[in-house]
């Protein structure tokens, strides 16, 4: 939705501008490409992403700053390089292509490689280290209230009776084993995702985010937010709507914006895309 993103922001020409999650640039070089003396700053947890990032903004890139910086580090990073509020920020939810499609990082339920999933490789905690020694119990838990996954404790059982674990081939397997296939999703795919978000406290982060944008976007900035999981556009549809509440925002989307036909033919993993948008108001009786 890289257009709906654009035409959200409002980019101008000027302007300084974040993107939270780089990724491979896609949106973080659309935005410098509409820049004179602008600037973006282009933050993300994962360094890889971050080295393709440079070499695919190659011809824009006296207009971004890279930093290597997860949602909850976005704002002290801004302040001690002296940068003052954003115009704007952007955040994309979705997994990186890049990770997916790499066996190795083991995000992959379609290749299988080490249970991995870490965003950032410098972390200590691994997937595998979440399925070969958490509890049953804690592990269903996580299935269930991070993946929404109603067979978690089936899921659980069997992955604690089948330790240890070491490739993601074999957790998919032993989950479509125990838990078969209902629908078009394969059956692992909301455990998988239960796991990500544990590893890499994706929805701790998000709140980290969510609390930081008063601060950072200036009054007038606007924000546009991606998401793919009800669980995380649930806390942002949340959020937005007590900004406004207080009258600290204005809220762009009055209904969650979708990605239009053509584009889920084209991206079919885009189909579940939502896009919400605010603008940051000037609070009454705030100075300047």
């Amino acid at each position: 939705m890289l257009r709906e993103c654009l035409e959200y922001l409002a980019v101008r020409p000027d302007g300084v501008y974040a993107d939270v999650t780089t990724g491979l640039a896609g949106h973080a070089g659309a935005i410098a490409r509409r820049l004179t003396t602008g600037t973006v700053w282009a933050f993300d947890r994962d360094a890889e992403s971050l080295e393709l990032a440079r070499r695919n903004t190659a011809d824009c890139a006296d207009r971004i700053r890279f930093s290597k910086a997860s949602f909850s580090q976005v704002g002290e990073t801004l302040a001690t390089q002296g940068q003052p509020q954003l115009d704007g920020l952007l955040a994309d939810l979705g997994v990186s292509r890049m990770q997916l499609t790499t066996a190795e990082r083991g995000f992959s339920l379609m290749e299988s490689g080490p249970l991995d999933m870490r965003q950032d490789r410098t972390q200590p905690r691994t997937a595998a280290d979440l399925v070969n020694f958490e509890s049953e119990q804690e592990l269903a838990r996580l299935i269930f209230e991070l993946g929404e996954e109603r067979r978690s404790r089936k899921i659980a059982r069997a992955i604690v009776r089948a330790r240890p674990l070491h490739t993601t081939g074999q957790l998919a397997k032993l989950i479509e084993q125990v838990a078969p296939r209902t629908g078009k999703l394969h059956p692992a795919t909301q455990t998988f995702m239960a796991l990500r978000l544990a590893v890499n406290r994706e929805l701790e982060e998000l709140d980290a985010l969510l609390a930081g944008i008063p601060q950072w976007v200036k009054p007038g900035g606007r924000v546009v937010i991606l998401t793919f999981m009800s669980l995380e556009d649930r806390k942002v549809k949340q959020s937005f709507q007590a900004l406004a509440r207080e009258g600290h925002a204005t809220i762009l989307t009055r209904h969650v914006v979708r990605p239009g036909e053509e584009e889920i033919a084209s991206n079919p993993p885009s189909r579940s895309a939502k896009l919400r948008a605010l603008e940051i108001r000037e609070l009454a009786g705030s100075p300047g």
